[in-house]
């Protein structure tokens, strides 16, 4: 939500806020089969479609929004699963998270060992360590009205799990994946690399990649937008943001 501060140092009051949530949409969807407690979910009306996930962001959007000033609102399905809406168009982000455990080392060849380690630390000791590596891919596409999604789910985790996740889990990335032969496999180029492999087959289901972000440990993580800036979720284009 976005807004002036009122003259008690607030945009909103938190107990106004709660009470739009609660009496607008959390009391009327708890406990309830979401296909016939609203009529947005009516599929046999000609604007009805199926409460996915991101179609539920949508119409919670629209059913909060005269009453907050609502910049952006995201739905949690489940830890690893979560659409983000921003208003006024049929454009959804939709969020998977998978992870992997690979290996690496932190070096330049060209350097010494002493130069390297003054760049990257002990990330650069001669043997490598490894990680585990969380990722969230972020596809934004419009809602299908007949199905209520934005693409196949389906589709979109085999692609994530075919292209990223069985390359790379319990992999030595420098020696193992042949991009990282000759770049440094930091948490920015891994990331960036991801978005490479992803962004046509994600285009070829229907929506386009987003964002990949990769965390590679509790205060470590990096991100990277891959398309043109759109809907003010996108700061920059093609670049890996490190985040510590």
């Amino acid at each position: 939500m976005a807004g002036g501060l009122n003259a008690d140092g607030m945009v909103l009051n938190l107990s106004e806020v709660k009470h739009a949530i609660h009496s607008q949409v959390t009391s009327q969807l708890d406990f309830h089969f979401l296909n016939e407690v609203w009529p947005e979910f009516d599929v046999y009306h000609p604007q009805g479609c199926l409460p996915t996930t991101e179609a539920l962001a949508r119409v919670i959007w629209k059913r909060l929004s005269p009453y907050l000033p609502i910049t952006a609102l995201r739905l949690y399905e489940q830890p690893v699963l979560w659409a983000d809406y921003l208003g006024h168009t049929m454009d959804v982000f939709l969020s998977i998270r998978t992870h992997f455990a690979a290996a690496h080392r932190l070096a330049r060849p060209e350097l010494s060992q002493e130069e390297n380690e003054s760049i990257y630390g002990k990330c650069a000791r001669p043997n490598g360590h490894g990680h585990n590596y969380l990722v969230d891919i972020t596809v934004r596409g419009a809602i299908d009205v007949r199905t209520g999604m934005a693409c196949d789910l389906s589709a979109l985790q085999r692609l994530v799990n075919d292209l990223v996740v069985e390359p790379f889990d319990h992999t030595f990335l420098n020696k193992d994946i042949p991009h990282f032969a000759d770049c440094v496999p930091t948490a920015e180029n891994i990331a960036l690399h991801i978005a490479d492999r992803l962004t046509s087959p994600i285009r070829a289901i229907g929506v386009e990649l987003h964002r990949v972000r990769l965390q590679e440990s509790p205060n470590n993580a990096a991100e990277v937008y891959a398309e043109t800036p759109q809907l003010e979720m996108i700061p920059m284009n093609s670049t890996a943001i490190a985040a510590s």
